[in-house]
Formats: C-alpha cells, sequence, structure tokens
C-alpha cells in the first residue's frame, strides 16, 4: 500500500512537472525552428553582494529561460477568475478541473519499468498493475473529452460552443481509429496488460510487427492532443475555443492538460511500439549479448536503465510532435474529417484484417 502510495507520487510529480517543463520546450523549439532567441526574459537574480555565487549560478538558467514556467504561473493564480454572468457557475469551474484530472489519473497504467527487488519485496514499476490497463488509460483519455464539452456549453457563447462542438466530433472520430491501431498489437501479443506487451517486445518490438499501425496511431493520437495541425477546438486565430471564456488558472488547467495529452500520447506510443522501458539485450541479471558475452549488473542499475530507456523515448516523441506542431499548417474542419473517417479510420480496419490473416497463416 505505501510503495504504491509513492510510485503515484513519484508519477504525478513527474508528469506535472514535465509538462510544466514542455511549455519552455515550446518556446525554445519553435525560437531554434524560426531562427529566433526564444523565452530568456524571467530571470531571478539575488540583490543582496553575499548572493554573487548563487546569481552566478542562476545565470546559466536565466539565458535559457527555465523561469518561465514558474513565471507563468504566478501570472495565471493572480489574473482575475472571469466567470459569464449568463454561463453556469458550477460547470464553468468544473470543467477544467475534469480534464485536468482525468488527463493525470492516466499515468498510474503506464508501466516505467519492470520490477524493483526491495529485500524479499518485489515491487511493479506501475502506479496501478492493473491487467487491463490499455482499456483503463483509454477510459481515462475518453472521459477528459467532457472537461472540452462542458466548457464549451457553460459559458452560454457561441464561440466557445462551437469550440466545444468541434472538440466532441473530433474526439469521436479518432479515438475509434485510435483504438483500432492498437487492436493489431493486442492481437499480435495476446493481451490487455501494458505491462505484459512490454515484457513480450524484449525479442521483437511492437513498430516492426505493426508498421502501418505506428503511423496510424501517432497520426490519431496527435489528433486527440488537439494540437496543431488538429487545433479546431481551440482555433486561437479564429476567436473559437472551448476555453473562449476562461481565464487565469482555469485557462492555464486547460492549457496544461494539452501538454499531459502530449506526454501521454508519447508515452503509449512508447510502450506499445517502441519496447517502453526494455533496452536491447539488457535482462534482470545484465546485459546478455550475442556469441554468449554477458555483462552482470546491480538490480538496481538494470532497474534506472530501464526508467532511463522509458523517458528517453518519451521524450523523442515529445520533441517529434513538438517539431510537427511547429511545422505543419492547421487543417480545414472539412479535410480535418475526412482525414479521420475516410482515410485512417479504414486503414487501421485494414491493419487489423490483414494482422488477423498473417497471424492465422502463421500459426
Amino acid at each position: 500500500m505505501i510503495s504504491t502510495i509513492i510510485l503515484a507520487g513519484i508519477v504525478l510529480f513527474t508528469a506535472v512537472n514535465f509538462a510544466a517543463l514542455h511549455t519552455w520546450i515550446e518556446r525554445k523549439q519553435s525560437a531554434l525552428m524560426q531562427d529566433r532567441i526564444g523565452a530568456n526574459r524571467a530571470f531571478i537574480t539575488l540583490p543582496w553582494k553575499w548572493a554573487a555565487p548563487v546569481n552566478w549560478l542562476l545565470a546559466p538558467l536565466n539565458r535559457l529561460g527555465l523561469f518561465h514556467p514558474i513565471a507563468d504561473a504566478i501570472k495565471m493564480f493572480t489574473k482575475e477568475d472571469y466567470i459569464p454572468p449568463y454561463g453556469d457557475k458550477f460547470l464553468h469551474t468544473l470543467a477544467p478541473f475534469l480534464s485536468l484530472c482525468f488527463a493525470l489519473v492516466g499515468f498510474a497504467g503506464i508501466p516505467f519499468g519492470d520490477v524493483l527487488i526491495v529485500g524479499s519485496r518485489t515491487i511493479p514499476l506501475q502506479a496501478a498493475p492493473v491487467n487491463v490497463a490499455i482499456l483503463y488509460v483509454f477510459a481515462m483519455m475518453s472521459m477528459g473529452v467532457y472537461g472540452v464539452i462542458l466548457a464549451g456549453f457553460s459559458s452560454n457563447s457561441n464561440y466557445a460552443f462551437l469550440g466545444g462542438m468541434r472538440a466532441a466530433s473530433q474526439m469521436l472520430a479518432y479515438e475509434i481509429t485510435l483504438g483500432a491501431t492498437i487492436l493489431g498489437v493486442v492481437m499480435i501479443y495476446g493481451t490487455l496488460d501494458l505491462q505484459e506487451i512490454v515484457r513480450r517486445q524484449s525479442s521483437v518490438w511492437g513498430f516492426f510487427v505493426q508498421p502501418l499501425g505506428f503511423f496510424l496511431f501517432l497520426a490519431a493520437g496527435l489528433a486527440e492532443t488537439k494540437r496543431i495541425p488538429y487545433d479546431m477546438p481551440e482555433g486561437e486565430s479564429e476567436i473559437v475555443g472551448y476555453f473562449t471564456e476562461y481565464s487565469g488558472m482555469k485557462f492555464g488547467m486547460f492549457y496544461f492538460t494539452d501538454f499531459l495529452e502530449t506526454i501521454m500520447i508519447a508515452a503509449l506510443a512508447a510502450t506499445l511500439f517502441l519496447g517502453g522501458w526494455q533496452v536491447p539485450f539488457l535482462a534482470r541479471d545484465g546485459f546478455h549479448f550475442p556469441c554468449a558475452n554477458f555483462l552482470a549488473l546491480p538490480h538496481l542499475a538494470v532497474s534506472l536503465l530501464q526508467v532511463f530507456s522509458f523517458s528517453f523515448k518519451v521524450v523523442l516523441f515529445c520533441w517529434l510532435f513538438m517539431t510537427i506542431r511547429w511545422t505543419l499548417p492547421r487543417f480545414r474542419y472539412d479535410q480535418l474529417m475526412n482525414l479521420g473517417w475516410k482515410r485512417i479510420f479504414p486503414l487501421s480496419i485494414l491493419n487489423i484484417i490483414v494482422t488477423a490473416v498473417v497471424l492465422l497463416w502463421v500459426g
């Protein structure tokens, strides 16, 4: 019980802080791609003479703009909390909490390592080690749309309502495809347990047995994050968005949720298609290289390598998503729906059929 609470706290702390760091990554990566300096205005300097060594240590962080997430949080907490006079105050307040809550609890089903052996206890490195973790994660992701719809409805604004309806139709179109793209992985590895799926990728990663499913998953997963080029529900340049009537930290919660969903899709992609925490040739006792070469490692080192491997893959996908975000233009809404229903969804069904035929033929 205590270990589960500690693991849940570690997962929550990591997800929240990485999402906060994402706001800085978005600024700096876009700056690098557009040949700009980027965020460097928020800095901390202590005014006392004895603090000179501290200021010297803070100088590189100030130049990198790493204190911008803190400045964002301060700004959002101190801004006025505006609720439309003819809106539903209770639902208007509840909506961002629903979105943020369901985005966070989904991380409990993601395995970030194999097991940690402490004395006589074996602790699975997964906050909620359930045998249907895929269903749990997708259920939490699906529930997040309620916050978006309630935000558009409760604001009593035509612009916000239009953004909420866009979000509902978009997430319905792409969630079905997202679920269909992972069925091939489930059929091949024969389980809904994410931890077990990762363990069965010790010989071959999911990408090599489901290449089409991998690319379809990324395309549909990006739509779930509601980020460019799929940001129709937000549409800032059109003044159409489900959070149009939000300000302060309530807006910040919706903004934060987008980054959490991006990290979630990246974690799922790494888990299902890139072996999750698997490291090539690494077993529980060390590295087993070809030609009978063996390098023994202590158990703690093996666990740390697995956690690092999973973290590196998640960061790699986040970098890819951010690169796409600053490269591709926004779809028109009819293009968005055509892509989801007439292109990606039929291909995902075809992928299931081909996978079933191959498994039947091989078996």
